[in-house]
């Protein structure tokens, strides 16, 4: 008995154009198109204000500092926000970056310490700016710069007025606004060794010289000097002085000083100029 097989038949294929996932595909392509177009390039959504705020003092200039004028910033920031996509430029609200616009900033302005941003829709930026403060004048052979808290210098000075002055004993290549020249543990350890030689033991200050992260050699307005450890206790080193001076050191012999060494021990001990 002859066995016949059964005719294969090919089937056809169905249009993509018939298929309904092809247009939903076209249809959430386009909704994405129109979007991406009205959150970059819509005019909607383009910075057209930027307000800067902050301590007033950036806005002003005085005797012995630089003025950081809102529109030198403001022109810093117009120049950032401008971005180029699909080689068209555009300033959407969307695309400011940031970190980019506050490093920028950061080396235009090196006076300023801290940056903020705030998108406020749909077209304005509010920049709020903090200045570094000058804690004191750091001193490296002509060149005097103000320091912050932080150990950053960031603007150049003649003089500084009635802050303290400190250099180092081994030299910083190449300074720039905007260097750490000293840690922040060692300023502040300064500062406050000023703060209590002045208030508490009427020792008025000339400069502090760095020599390393454990000596600081402080030159009175007098001419003699104090060896302090900066890292050790600050209280009992200044302890050791006030006892030499009230019982060891009479008054009329301080000009003769030429230190007190306060680094070690239980002593203190000290050297006239004479001996």
């Amino acid at each position: 008995m002859k066995k016949y097989r059964k005719p294969y038949r090919i089937k056809k294929k169905k249009s993509i154009f018939r298929n309904r996932f092809f247009w939903l595909g076209i249809l959430i392509l386009i909704v994405f198109i129109g979007l991406f177009y009205f959150l970059v390039f819509s005019s909607f959504f383009q910075i057209k204000e930027i307000k800067i705020s902050g301590n007033s003092a950036f806005a002003e200039a005085s005797a012995d500092r630089q003025k950081i004028s809102v529109e030198n910033i403001q022109e810093v920031i117009e120049k950032e926000i401008e971005q180029r996509v699909l080689f068209l430029p555009s300033k959407s609200i969307f695309l400011a970056d940031f970190p980019k616009i506050k490093a920028k900033i950061s080396e235009t302005f090196p006076q300023i310490a801290q940056i903020n941003f705030k998108r406020k829709f749909p077209d304005t930026l509010t920049v709020t700016i903090e200045e570094r403060k000058p804690t004191a004048v750091f001193n490296q052979e002509d060149l005097y710069f103000f320091l912050d808290k932080e150990g950053i210098i960031f603007e150049n000075t003649l003089a500084g007025g009635q802050l303290i002055k400190i250099k180092k004993a081994i030299k910083d290549k190449e300074l720039k606004l905007g260097d750490r020249v000293l840690e922040k543990e060692l300023i502040s350890a300064i500062l406050e060794i000023e703060s209590k030689l002045e208030n508490d033991l009427k020792i008025p200050i000339e400069e502090v010289l760095v020599v390393s992260d454990e000596r600081i050699n402080i030159k009175t307005s007098d001419g003699w000097e104090i060896y302090l450890n900066p890292k050790g206790d600050i209280e009992w080193q200044l302890t050791k002085l006030r006892v030499d001076l009230e019982e060891e050191i009479p008054q009329e012999r301080r000009k003769d000083l030429e230190y007190i060494e306060l680094r070690f021990g239980n002593f203190a001990p000290y050297k006239y100029r004479s001996d």
